[in-house]
């Protein structure tokens, strides 16, 4: 449903429902009809917390906002991509090739999305950047910049993952090794500061994880590839080099859209500061902004191109994660949410560590993409069509690192391949790892 064009709109309206959202919604219902008839995955009492605990720290966010009517949108969208798609995710796929299906799905949409943006670049129809319509962003549109960027990164770290897992297939190694290196193109092309370092520290991890040798083949691959695009072709190369550059520029000369995302962070921490146990209230940041902002702050940000006219999008959110959840949630929803991911990622690791059998693909692939998510958190927050994929993310990373008791002794007893008639437990791995 990604790959289904949006009309773009008016970013200060809320409650809009894409495509992809819609289908989100379908997933969580067939998944409630699952469970009624008992045909679902039992999660550990772990996940259940994990998952659920965020639930409270958005009631009580909703509750004690200056205006809880106003709040409930932003209540039904956190809801849908924190709790209720990661929960459908972990209780409806039943084994590693399941699995496998959904992360192949990142691929596919980032090598079409992908596609869509290098055409852009090379035909000059994509959204306005330093006065040329050569920016990168699929069919997301010049009002979410970050949207192809963002599923590109998702497709490059599961790419990346598999071409380094160990058990894989040599033909699927290779496909995702050609893969990884054709979605370089399109992510250096998006223009995505904060996609960029997300990525690279995404891809770091998984190369440690899955070993030196193969790490140091596929990095010297992802290298080769900037090289020759960048360097040798010279796409984008002053442009790249420039943005490159003021990643650092945050004191000496920042660009405007370094300086907005300061002054709204330290706007976000002012937030936090004057109620810092509930914060100000799910979707508070906008109505709060300027009386914590300094006059540096901008009215908005330009967009243009890829069919749409001059419009100017508002600053409606810190661009970080965690100052948002801070600001309008407090320290009961940012130790509910950033908890259970901290607890994610570090049960993810330690499991992979421990072995993981023949599902250490899947946990390379879960970890990867956890990461990413997390690092992006840093520069990002949620909003666009784009965001119901972090939901399918956490669903993934849960199904991985908290694995139900029965599922986790019949993968640690069946080996590659050793299972005999259907397993259902969530680590169950029905047939060869390449399915």
């Amino acid at each position: 449903m990604l790959l289904v064009p949006v009309p773009a709109g008016d970013a200060s309206t809320s409650g809009k429902v894409g495509p992809a959202d819609a289908a989100s919604l379908l997933l969580v219902l067939v998944c409630g009809v699952q469970a009624l008839r008992g045909r679902v995955q039992r999660p550990s009492p772990l996940a259940v917390l994990v998952l659920g605990v965020p639930a409270v720290g958005l009631a009580v966010a909703t509750a004690t906002a200056g205006d809880p009517y106003a709040a409930l949108p932003g209540f039904v969208r956190y809801l849908q991509v924190f709790v209720l798609v990661p929960v459908a995710v972990v209780l409806l796929v039943r084994d590693g090739g399941e699995f496998r299906i959904a992360a192949g799905c990142f691929v596919v949409l980032a090598l079409v999305q992908g596609a869509v943006g290098v055409v852009q670049y090379a035909t000059h129809t994509g959204a306005s950047y330093q006065g040329e319509d050569i920016r990168a962003v699929g069919t997301f549109g010049p009002g979410d910049v970050m949207g192809m960027a963002t599923v590109v990164a998702y497709g490059l770290v599961v790419a990346t993952a598999a071409a380094l897992a160990p058990g894989l297939p040599r033909r699927v190694r290779r496909t995702a090794g050609a893969s990884a290196v054709l979605l370089v193109l399109p992510l250096v092309l998006s223009f995505s500061r904060g996609s960029w370092i997300a990525t690279a520290g995404a891809a770091v991890l998984v190369m440690g994880l899955a070993g030196i040798r193969r790490a140091v083949q596929v990095l010297l691959a992802l290298a080769a590839a900037g090289v020759v695009l960048v360097g040798g072709l010279g796409v984008g190369s002053e442009m790249v080099a420039e943005r490159l550059t003021s990643i650092t520029q945050v004191s000496s000369a920042p660009d405007q859209s370094v300086t907005d995302r300061y002054t709204m962070w330290a706007a976000a921490g002012a937030m936090w500061r004057e109620r810092p146990a509930a914060g100000v209230g799910l979707k508070g940041f906008p109505a709060n902004r300027d009386s914590h902002a300094t006059l540096g702050l901008s009215s908005g940000s330009d967009t243009a191109g890829a069919g749409q006219g001059y419009v100017r999008q508002p600053l409606l959110s810190p661009h970080n994660m965690y100052l948002l959840v801070l600001s309008e949630q407090g320290l009961i929803g940012l130790t509910a949410l950033a908890g259970g991911w901290a607890v994610l990622l570090v049960a993810g690791i330690r499991r992979y560590l421990a072995g993981g059998g023949a599902l250490r693909d899947c946990g390379l692939v879960a970890i990867g993409l956890l990461v990413w998510q997390l690092t992006d958190f840093l520069y990002a927050d949620i909003g666009g069509p784009s965001t119901v994929l972090t939901g399918v993310i956490i669903g993934l990373a849960a199904w991985w690192a908290l694995p139900s008791g029965a599922g986790a002794g019949a993968a640690s007893g069946s080996g590659a391949g050793g299972g005999t008639g259907r397993t259902t437990g969530p680590l169950a791995c029905s047939g060869a790892a390449g399915r």
